[in-house]
């Protein structure tokens, strides 16, 4: 049972979105209400209906509920299937939820994007005037290590392959997880990461040569699945 707030003068929401900042956000939300000892909520908006979400994206999702509960979040609120522009969405949940105070990522925008689109941070400040906004800069470090090695993930399964475990592109009986492959840029093989959820928790092993490396990497439970 989550404890009332002493204060609810001030309510915090923080806005995610897929990619490896999105817990960072949360703590960093989560600090700043532990501080001010008010509500703090989650929004994450997505053009797509849930359903439609690939392996990563509902990873992501899975990690940002369980971290709710952990830290005793007033909600987690998923706008899925949402048409509109997401500054319009965080305002109206802005809105209904009295929010005072807003945190979001620093977004990875061109120059030429802010000339031709407008900045993402301009169109909330207008669209949202009555709240403060705290902006968190992305972590280049992961950013790069995720971007500048591995080409664009895949969905893959990882499949029983005698006494170790293979990815394969297609569906097949002995699939023991659905996830997403990253390939390593540069090379003609099937080398890289395969990531999966398993129990609500973010796993990945290395693949060379289409093979994973080191199958105790795979957690128990998901082994001989046939």
């Amino acid at each position: 049972m989550k404890r009332t707030k002493g204060r609810m003068d001030e309510s915090i929401l923080v806005c995610v979105y897929y990619g490896p900042n999105g817990e960072r956000l949360i703590r960093r939300g989560h600090k700043m209400a532990s501080m001010l000892d008010c509500p703090l909520y989650i929004l994450t908006v997505d053009p797509l209906p849930y359903d439609a979400f690939d392996a990563e994206k509902s990873g992501y999702i899975e990690q940002w509920k369980s971290l709710a509960e952990e830290l005793e979040i007033e909600e987690f609120i998923i706008r899925d299937n949402e048409k509109r522009p997401s500054p319009k969405v965080i305002k109206e949940v802005a809105h209904k939820l009295n929010i005072t105070q807003i945190i979001i990522g620093q977004t990875a925008q061109s120059r030429w994007e802010e000339i031709t689109k407008g900045s993402f941070m301009n169109v909330l400040l207008k669209e949202i005037p009555f709240v403060d906004f705290h902006v968190v800069s992305v972590e280049r470090s992961v950013k790069e290590s995720e971007d500048g090695v591995f080409e664009k993930g895949v969905r893959a399964y990882l499949v029983v392959d005698g006494d170790t475990y293979k990815v394969s592109f297609t569906f097949a009986k002995n699939m023991c997880q659905e996830g997403i492959f990253f390939k390593e840029v540069g090379t003609d093989f099937d080398n890289g990461i395969f990531k999966f959820m398993h129990n609500n928790k973010m796993h990945q092993v290395h693949i060379q040569d289409n093979l994973c490396t080191d199958s105790s990497q795979v957690p128990d439970g998901c082994s001989l699945k046939l």
